[in-house]
């Protein structure tokens, strides 16, 4: 049985191998991100493929970041294909244009606060102001729904806080780095179990090498299905 609150990364080169292991997962996975590393192998038709002729849910996660007309005029363009998710980057200025590219559709844009892949180190880096990844990554977030944005990419360890503001009622918290208990990190910094984020406030996990580089990809679904099924408040 699949749930939703699951969301499985199809970080494959491309449409073939993309197939195949939806082909492998079945029916126990019922939504799918699909990233900016697949969009020249593929990853539109993909979509539509997934979407359109096997009733899977598409959250494309392509995070866009440019000036105003062009992201509307990029998400316009994605909103054709009916399809569940898109990410931009949280800026204000882009989560507007983005929700007007979305046109009223079904297709719910999400913010990026913070890359999971980062900390403070790397912002320090980047020329980020002062202040920790958590509160950061709330100022952002905050910002971002306030501009419109259906809901935020955050790592578990700020969902509680992004789910506390009062921006954030009737919103969406998609949380990436997540891994099941005792999986590699690969290059997340920021992690919890799929169990620690769901219940920390966030409505959706996704999850990626731990499931499609197991010997039985949808064993390793169903497990993280359990554990999200499982989790209960101490």
């Amino acid at each position: 049985m699949s749930d939703d609150r699951l969301i499985v990364a199809l970080d494959v080169p491309n449409v073939v191998q993309g197939l195949d292991l939806a082909d492998r997962l079945g029916d126990s996975v019922s939504f799918y991100k699909i990233g900016l590393g697949m969009l020249t192998g593929g990853g539109l038709a993909l979509a539509n493929e997934l979407k359109q002729e096997r009733g899977k849910r598409i959250f494309l996660d392509m995070k866009f970041f440019d000036i105003g007309a062009t992201v509307e005029n990029a998400v316009r363009g994605i909103a054709q294909y009916d399809l569940d998710f898109l990410t931009v980057h949280g800026d204000p200025h882009v989560v507007r244009a983005a929700k007007e590219g979305a046109g009223g559709k079904d297709l719910k844009i999400l913010a990026v606060t913070v890359l999971t892949s980062l900390d403070r180190t790397d912002l320090d880096a980047s020329c980020y102001k002062d202040g920790t990844v958590a509160e950061l990554v709330t100022e952002r977030a905050a910002r971002a729904l306030e501009a419109g944005a259906d809901g935020v990419i955050a790592s578990p360890h700020e969902a509680a806080m992004i789910r506390a503001l009062p921006e954030a009622e009737g919103k969406l918290i998609v949380t990436p780095g997540v891994r099941p208990a005792g999986a590699a990190l690969g290059d997340q910094k920021r992690v919890m179990t799929p169990a620690e984020a769901i219940l920390n406030g966030s409505d959706h996990v996704v999850v990626g090498r731990p499931i499609w580089q197991h010997s039985d990809p949808a064993a390793a679904a169903r497990a993280v299905v359990a554990e999200i099924q499982g989790a209960k408040p101490h």
